[in-house]
């Protein structure tokens, strides 16, 4: 997909923006990359972009703990 670490990366050290706005920006990410799946996805697509959400989700962690740990926990 198109979305990679060093876009959340790049919006995690972002200081012009808020954390609220920064995660929302996070969640964007994460459903603009399911919606893109369909059933003509293959399987390493689909791997990656269950990788690339765990991956924001830990970003999230970073932002707010008990947030991020309640995504993490309905992976």
């Amino acid at each position: 997909m198109q979305y990679s670490q060093k876009t959340v990366d790049k919006i995690f050290n972002c200081t012009t923006i808020g954390n609220r706005n920064k995660i929302h920006r996070l969640l964007e990410i994460d459903a603009i990359q399911y919606t893109k799946l369909g059933t003509d996805s293959t399987e390493s697509e689909i791997n990656e972009v269950k990788f690339n959400s765990h991956y924001i989700y830990k970003t999230i962690e970073k932002i707010d703990s008990r947030l991020g740990k309640s995504f993490l926990g309905y992976e």
